[in-house]
């Protein structure tokens, strides 16, 4: 039973329903075929009947190939059958023509038998040949040439005006309802595949925009630990050269920070890094001041915040400080948190190496790390910038919204103690 149901369950459902479509349109040729050959039965010209049978089983063949090329087309993967829709539109010319030669000569009856092979000759080409045109203008001139190309046939002819209006009519009308048959069908069908493109661009671009995060989160993790590794190695270094023993102390310290690096970058992994407010704010006036830089905290120490906006503030801290390190050349640096009873938490971490802080950040603006925090402050409706003022002073600024998290006490005032003085 597998084997029997292999080649349906094996494909994908756009591939189905383009199956599906494709054989329903090839239908048609065969509906067409026992349309027309009852009425051919009914003729009193042998030789007309072989005629109008051949030329019946030529255009059905004509008009499956067609459908088959343009849906290709349609989908891109072929060029624009023109060609075979000439001769399909020149086949179908010649078979109305002869069948109205024949009922101006009597061998067809006035009634059913000529009006219905007219019809089947005409609205079966005409679907196909909708599938090659992309404005509905054009359908509609199709549709109103074919019925005036069979009116003008059957005048020339000399049949009775009030029979030649009703072929016309009745060839707009089945045109009309071929059209839209094959219009639909292959519209859907070209749709359907759009959709499935889409849905695998969209998993394509979450991939990439998960590789983004990573690299954005991997490299706010590492930026600072990586400074401090340098920045301590070098001081073990000159310690060493000059006999003394707290060289064992900075390379013990670079040991640690080595392995608090391996564990940050596993949960960078695993995806659930955060970042502690109060440790980021002790850590960064640590760094900075083993690095010669004289810093100091002012304002609130965060812990009035939601955990949400804490993570994101430290973030910031964890950033702007390895931009001091890495890229500036400050001798002082304040970082000042206000947290106000109504309005959006403000950190402002201000540094007097504005130069090097400005080469750093390129001729087209901030690098990766201040990008990944404008999207981190972004994602809590707040703001981000980081700008020289007149004075030489690189300021970076995150301002986020509270809330923050119920029952948490009020904020402390500008004057409250700082967390330099906590830690």
């Amino acid at each position: 039973m597998a084997k029997l149901t292999g080649w349906w369950e094996g494909r994908s459902d756009p591939a189905r329903f383009e199956l599906y479509t494709r054989w329903s349109l090839y239908s048609f040729a065969a509906i067409e075929i026992f349309l027309v050959l009852g009425a051919v039965q009914r003729s009193d010209s042998p030789t007309g009947a072989r005629v109008v049978l051949w030329a019946l089983l030529g255009q059905s063949v004509l008009c499956g190939v067609l459908v088959s090329r343009v849906l290709d087309w349609a989908l891109g993967r072929r060029e624009r059958p023109t060609g075979l829709l000439a001769v399909l539109g020149g086949v179908t010319a010649l078979a109305v023509l002869f069948v109205v030669v024949l009922r101006a000569r009597g061998t067809l009856s006035p009634g059913g038998e000529a009006v219905q092979i007219i019809i089947g000759f005409t609205s079966f080409a005409i679907g196909p040949a909708v599938l090659n045109i992309r404005r509905p203008r054009w359908i509609l001139l199709l549709i109103a040439g074919t019925a005036a190309l069979v009116a003008a046939l059957s005048a020339v002819a000399g049949l009775p005006g009030a029979e030649t209006l009703g072929y016309a009519v009745s060839v707009a009308a089945g045109g009309a309802g071929m059209a839209f048959t094959f219009r639909g069908s292959a519209w859907i069908l070209v749709v359907v595949w759009e959709l499935d493109a889409a849905r695998e661009a969209q998993s394509r671009l979450a991939v990439a925009e998960e590789r983004l995060r990573f690299g954005r989160d991997l490299h706010d993790v590492m930026g600072r630990n990586l400074s401090v590794i340098a920045l301590k190695s070098e001081l073990a270094v000159q310690l060493a050269q000059r006999g003394r023993p707290e060289a064992v102390e900075q390379m013990v310290e670079v040991q640690r920070i080595a392995r608090e690096s391996q564990r940050e970058v596993r949960e960078v992994v695993r995806g659930y890094r955060s970042a502690d407010l109060q440790v980021e704010l002790a850590g960064a006036l640590s760094v900075l001041r083993a690095a010669g830089v004289d810093c100091r905290a002012e304002g609130d120490d965060g812990t009035t915040l939601s955990p949400a906006v804490q993570s994101v503030i430290a973030w910031v801290v964890r950033e702007g400080t390895t931009n001091v390190l890495r890229h500036g050349d400050a001798r002082s640096c304040v970082i000042r948190l206000l947290v106000p009873p109504s309005g959006p938490a403000v950190l402002t971490m201000e540094n007097d190496g504005a130069a090097d802080d400005i080469a750093a950040a390129g001729p087209t603006g901030p690098g990766t790390g201040l990008t990944g925090l404008r999207e981190r402050v972004g994602a809590l409706g707040g703001t981000l910038t980081a700008e020289p003022d007149a004075g030489g002073v690189f300021r970076l600024t995150a301002r986020v919204p509270l809330p923050r998290a119920a029952g948490i006490r009020d904020t402390q005032a500008l004057g409250s103690p700082s967390t330099e003085g906590a830690a």
